[in-house]
């Protein structure tokens, strides 16, 4: 009897990580992240953290029961569509242009092609089945 010989493993191949694994990854990093921020906005609310923090903290309770109630009244459907949209890398400017000239440039030629086959068939039963 002939003995099978056992099947090698083969390794498998690891994949990269898609761009919405990346960031959600990294957004599990974001308190790291936004604390090495240094952009004038961050600048600011390191200012001015210390001078509201004593008057804010008291009335966060009430923010927080906002939030709730807004999460409560906004349909989840929105709240993820946002979160899609973030996701986005939009085109620029000149990218935008482009694609749009590429776009127009498609539809005339596709509308000239409609219209020569039109009129061809148009022609073809003018001639030879209304005869």
């Amino acid at each position: 009897m002939a003995t099978r010989s056992p099947r090698k493993k083969v390794p498998r191949i690891k994949k990269a990580p898609t761009v919405r694994e990346q960031m959600e990854s990294s957004s599990k990093v974001g308190s790291e992240i936004s604390r090495k921020r240094t952009g004038l906005f961050s600048k600011i609310g390191n200012f001015l953290r210390p001078i509201f923090s004593p008057v804010l903290r008291p009335i966060a309770p009430i923010g927080r029961l906002l939030l709730k109630a807004l999460n409560w009244l906004i349909p989840r459907y929105f709240i993820n569509a946002w979160r899609e949209l973030r996701f986005v890398s939009w085109p620029s400017r000149v990218e935008t242009w482009r694609l749009t000239g590429a776009v127009f440039v498609f539809a005339v030629v596709f509308g000239a092609l409609v219209a020569v086959v039109d009129k061809g068939l148009d022609e073809f039963f003018k001639k030879v089945i209304l005869r």
